[in-house]
């Protein structure tokens, strides 16, 4: 599965009628020409890279930079193809607020409007669900998903585009989720992850190195209810002794205290949380206890598991069993197509020109007139050009055109 982050300056305020109509407008032209060209399930792949993403909104005349690129592009296309989905073989659903909340709703009205299988479309609308689920619960970055679309054909290829926000640093970060080569949901689903902020207290256990946690966290809510809650009352017992760096190791039926340094322990975001006396948790532990999920994504699935019932589960790994989860940010520092000082890495020529030469053909032949066609390619030149551009994108792995 690819998918990715970008992080871009929170915005405030609405996008003015004139300019999200002309977003709109040359929008559907430009969904007209790529589906034509490419067909539905390219341009979902396409819709899927930041690159592309990104592009797109910059030739639709928005700041690269500003986090409304993300919502209001989405928006515009949504708009764009309105009455026309059938026709391109496109289908977008949710949005903004409460609007995302609208997907699964919108998703199975399109299964029935297109007479899909009820497992095609209930399958779509679990990938939508546990897309949403994977980056506020096991990825906890610090940012709050407000912004949810999900993108799909009729042949079944989808993606997300989702966005968090981070009030503190007001900032913004996107997700992306395609679902080509799909592994796994649950271990490391990103294929490339780019932030402008490393955050530095993040519990990723999406990680690969977080796969023991993910593991245990299963095994301890299918030991029982009672077998759990013993080792919850071992940690709240020994509480003020984890505060000084204290670890609890396991070994038979003997509990030894382990005295570590500051470079060995690395402190739990649930350790400063008062919550192990909520009744909503336990009710929530004691629902997964007799449900037994076999699968770690199957009990990230369950209905009422969220952020706070993941880090409990990963304390408690951790802490007594010594299954320790990654603490590190998986964002990565990149730019567009490399930077002119060759920081992080030269300038990838043919990626650039073959991104750039390709969304020019793109908008030469979109039903416009020739000034919007100008000036659209004059964004593209210029949030594109190397040397002024340094926007953001994945490359984990790297993104072609």
């Amino acid at each position: 599965m690819n998918r990715g982050i970008a992080t871009f300056t929170l915005d405030y305020g609405t996008c003015p009628k004139w300019l999200f109509d002309r977003m709109v407008k040359l929008g559907r032209e430009m969904t007209r020409v790529l589906i034509e060209e490419y067909g539905p399930e390219e341009f979902i792949k396409r819709i899927s890279d930041p690159v592309w993403f990104q592009s797109l909104g910059t030739v639709l005349a928005f700041d690269w930079n500003a986090s409304g690129l993300t919502t209001i592009l989405t928006a515009a296309l949504k708009e764009a193809i309105r009455g026309q989905e059938r026709e391109f073989g496109v289908f977008i659903c949710g949005g903004k607020g409460k609007t995302s909340r609208k997907t699964p709703d919108e998703i199975l009205g399109w299964g029935e409007k297109l007479n899909l299988p009820p497992a095609h479309a209930n399958n779509l609308v679990y990938n939508s669900k546990m897309s949403a689920k994977v980056d506020s619960s096991l990825i906890q970055d610090g940012f709050q998903i407000y912004h949810h679309s999900f993108f799909f054909s009729r042949n079944g290829a989808w993606a997300v585009i989702q966005q968090g926000m981070n009030t503190g640093s007001q900032t913004a970060r996107r997700y992306h989720w395609y679902s080509e080569n799909i592994d796994d949901l649950v271990c490391e689903p990103h294929s490339g992850i780019t932030t402008q902020i490393r955050e530095t207290e993040v519990l990723n256990l999406s990680a690969k190195a977080s796969g023991k946690t993910r593991e245990l966290s299963t095994e301890l809510v299918s030991s029982g209810f009672q077998t759990l809650m013993s080792d919850i009352e071992l940690l709240k017992k020994h509480s003020s002794t984890l505060s000084q760096m204290m670890k609890v190791s396991v070994s038979g039926a003997e509990v030894t205290l382990l005295k570590l340094s500051p470079d060995e322990f690395h402190h739990h975001p649930v350790e400063g949380e008062d919550f192990w006396n909520s009744p909503y948790l336990k009710k929530i532990l004691e629902k997964l206890s007799r449900e037994k999920p076999q699968t770690y994504e199957t009990l990230l699935a369950t209905k009422g598991v969220g952020p706070k019932t993941v880090r409990a589960l990963s304390l408690v790994s951790e802490i007594i069993y010594g299954a320790e989860p990654s603490y590190e940010d998986p964002a990565r520092y990149s730019f567009a197509h490399g930077g002119k000082d060759a920081i992080p890495y030269p300038v990838d020529r043919p990626t650039y020109d073959a991104t750039i030469e390709t969304l020019k053909q793109v908008v030469a032949k979109s039903k416009i007139n020739p000034f919007e066609k100008d000036k659209a390619l004059r964004r593209l030149e210029f949030s594109h050009h190397p040397a002024r551009n340094k926007a953001p994108y994945m490359s984990k792995k790297g993104y072609s055109s």
